[in-house]
């Protein structure tokens, strides 16, 4: 009888860490060690200890994704440290909050590695040939959000998505939200972007059939308390299908919308 294979463990299963199960279920198969040894064996994640980092080497078996470092409250000489061995084990890299200078150190040491400027995020992608897929829109109520718009969008691509863009349509021109109606209701799931009174997801959920996912920005004034008012707004939305991050979260909400188009339909 012809062996079943096995469900790939994600998008983005790292060369070194699936030799290493590979080799131990191979042990298995030719009996050179125990169901028992294995199972003892495969229960210690393996992880890289850098003394002021613990890199999980394991996480993009367990979840499709490697580990992302969030460069705000590093060095520059802890992110270059972080960036080249996670790019050792795993073919893409994602470095958020990243500032210029970070990104120079790490371009010295990693030839192919990409910045973005307004998103502030550095990327590997070396995956060759990837088939993005479409579903995912990223909206923003005013210029002023599109930083965090393009943090989530930066980060639902690296995932695999393809992302649409749609800047400035808030809710004190809703015209111009509504003349975008068909290419919204067109995707899988839409991240929305808003500052001020965060008003914009809520819009957008009596709108679509498809998830929002909410991203509150600490971008308004005084009253708006750095996002805590958007924030306030969104949770309490009276608008079904409509979920929230916390404020400024780009990359969160890429995030969830990458997972969600990836494991969608059709």
């Amino acid at each position: 009888m012809e062996e079943k294979k096995l469900p790939p463990t994600g998008h983005n299963r790292t060369p070194a860490i699936h030799d290493w199960l590979t080799g131990v279920m191979r042990m298995v198969k030719d009996g050179e060690i125990s169901v028992e040894n294995a199972v003892q064996q495969l229960s210690v994640l393996p992880y890289e200890d850098l003394d002021f980092a613990k890199l999980d080497h394991h996480r993009s078996v367990r979840t499709g994704f490697p580990e992302v470092v969030l460069g705000r409250g590093k060095t520059v000489e802890q992110i270059e440290a972080v960036s080249v061995r996670i790019v050792s084990y795993s073919q893409k890299l994602l470095v958020t909050h990243a500032v210029p200078e970070a990104f120079a150190a790490v371009k010295a040491r990693i030839a192919d590695a990409q910045y973005n400027p307004v998103a502030r995020t550095i990327v590997v992608n070396r995956v060759k040939n990837e088939i993005l897929r479409p579903g995912v829109t990223v909206v923003t109520g005013g210029t002023a959000d599109i930083p965090i718009a393009e943090e989530a969008a930066v980060t639902a691509e690296i995932m695999g998505n393809q992302v649409q863009k749609l800047f400035d349509v808030g809710v004190a021109g809703i015209h111009r939200l509504l003349d975008k109606l068909p290419l919204l209701r067109a995707s899988r799931v839409l991240v929305a972007v808003a500052g001020m009174e965060g008003a914009l997801p809520s819009v957008l959920g009596g709108l679509v059939s498809m998830p929002v996912i909410a991203v509150p920005a600490s971008i308004g004034y005084g009253a708006n308390f750095s996002g805590l008012a958007p924030l306030l707004t969104m949770l309490n939305s009276c608008a079904p299908g409509v979920c929230v991050v916390n404020i400024d979260n780009g990359f969160g909400a890429g995030y969830i919308a990458g997972l969600i188009n990836l494991s969608s339909q059709g």
